[in-house]
């Protein structure tokens, strides 16, 4: 049930005795977790009322009552800014409503922290590194919520995993979160004091300089990140720039470079975080809501490419060659399964490459042994035809020789001379048995001598 100024006015009278209003006004606050107002009482002083609407939003006052009372008077010198102070508290059933003093400065817009330009910039910036250098014994005094590196990237995976259960987040955003979450790089950092709800609304401003920060509900030891994810809403990057690199001057060798990667993710991510929270609320109208602002952020990142968030690049889907150019290959190089498909029978093959075998034919070797076998005699007639061509060839110098003598019985002779020759020859090429066998091919070939060689 939301609460009216006037109401939170009346409120704050039973929190705080004696104060008297005297003026009040609504305050810009978290409107899903509490009512807020601006009072004015009759010595112009100014009062601050928080009302929890939940029981959540009531834990985390309180959180941040003990996180206030737990900073020492040296931890409040030490920062440049002005904390809130509690005038008192009253309950209303389970839930607990505060009342502050209100600090000096007012409250900015985003577009004016922009306008105010570098010197806004630099003080935001030294803000920041302030509040990241609070001893973490003040926060773990308190009770509040202390985590690593490594639980903080556990704790995330978790709530990946629960948002895409709901099956409403684009598959594109899953992958690159997951991503994000999966590279060790990114998460290599020391945990500090973070505010954990640090935006432009917590903060009070008097011309340049940031002179009060408030909402300090979730204070814990975590990521420092986190407090620079709002960061991302502004359009103008120079900004952010010179917001990080003030941080980094004041943070020195303790800054961490990935800082800003981790906050876009944080400020990504943020909106599966809030769909989960409305599914859980039942809330249509939240739900609907949730669904197309991450709808619209993929399509975003898909148009605009996003800011990166890994320190690993994200591998990019393989894109699909051309049918061509995969026909292309196929065709220079050869499959020895088709080859043996096309020809049954071996052949011999004059090529010095190493030849490539298909072991799904290797069991038909066996059953074609026996045809090599058989053909091996036809294989090897070749070099038996040639040496006997050889003996033919020898055998005309010898028939030439005879056509100058009359006698036939000496190129006979010569012809039987010659027939050595071409033993020595065949022992040489390592064929002989086989060129004893087909001795009698070279007499049927032997030509007959003309009529004046016999005379």
């Amino acid at each position: 049930m939301k609460r009216s100024a006037m109401e939170l006015a009346a409120i704050a009278t039973a929190a705080v005795p004696g104060l008297a209003p005297v003026g009040f006004a609504a305050l810009s606050d978290d409107a899903e977790d509490f009512d807020s107002a601006l009072i004015v009482d009759a010595a112009k002083h100014r009062w601050r009322v928080r009302s929890p609407k939940h029981d959540e939003a009531s834990m985390r006052l309180e959180a941040e009552l003990s996180a206030l009372r737990a900073f020492s008077a040296k931890v409040r010198t030490s920062l440049p800014f002005a904390l809130p102070s509690v005038a008192g508290t009253v309950r209303q059933g389970t839930l607990r409503t505060f009342v502050y003093k209100d600090m000096p400065g007012r409250v900015p817009t985003l577009d004016e922290l922009v306008d105010k330009g570098s010197n806004l910039a630099k003080a935001l910036g030294q803000c920041m590194a302030a509040i990241h250098q609070i001893p973490d014994e003040a926060v773990e005094v308190a009770g509040l919520p202390t985590y690593t590196a490594d639980e903080i990237r556990q704790r995330k995976l978790n709530e990946l995993d629960t948002a895409a259960a709901t099956g409403k987040v684009p598959s594109g955003l899953l992958r690159r979160w997951e991503h994000a979450m999966e590279d060790v790089a990114l998460w290599r950092f020391n945990s500090a004091v973070v505010h954990g709800a640090f935006d432009e609304e917590q903060l009070q401003i008097s011309h340049s300089s940031i002179t009060a920060v408030k909402g300090w509900t979730d204070l814990h030891v975590g990521d420092p990140a986190d407090d620079f994810a709002w960061l991302s809403a502004i359009e103008d990057q120079s900004f952010t720039d010179r917001v990080f690199s003030s941080y980094m001057e004041a943070r020195g060798k303790a800054a961490d470079p990935h800082i800003m990667r981790r906050a876009a993710l944080a400020a990504e991510f943020a909106l599966a975080q809030w769909l989960v929270k409305s599914l859980d609320s039942k809330d249509p109208e939240r739900i609907a809501e949730a669904d197309e602002m991450l709808r619209e952020l993929d399509h975003n990142i898909a148009e605009f490419g996003g800011q990166p968030l890994s320190v690993v690049e994200a591998p990019r889907p393989l894109a699909a060659e051309p049918a061509a150019e995969v026909a292309k290959p196929a065709l220079q190089v050869q499959d020895s399964s088709t080859e043996e498909e096309s020809v049954p029978a071996p052949v011999a093959i004059n090529d010095t490459t190493t030849p490539r075998i298909n072991t799904s034919k290797v069991s038909a070797l066996s059953d074609s042994e026996d045809q090599a076998t058989t053909s091996q005699p036809t294989g090897l007639a070749k070099p038996a035809a040639e040496g006997t061509g050889a003996g033919v060839a020898a055998s005309k110098p010898a028939v030439e020789s005879s056509a100058k003598d009359t006698d036939k019985s000496e190129s006979e002779s010569v012809s039987k001379e010659s027939k050595p020759e071409e033993d020595q020859e065949s022992k040489d090429s390592g064929v002989a048995p086989r060129v004893s066998k087909l001795e009698p091919v070279e007499e049927e070939e032997e030509p007959e001598l003309p009529d004046d060689a016999k005379k």
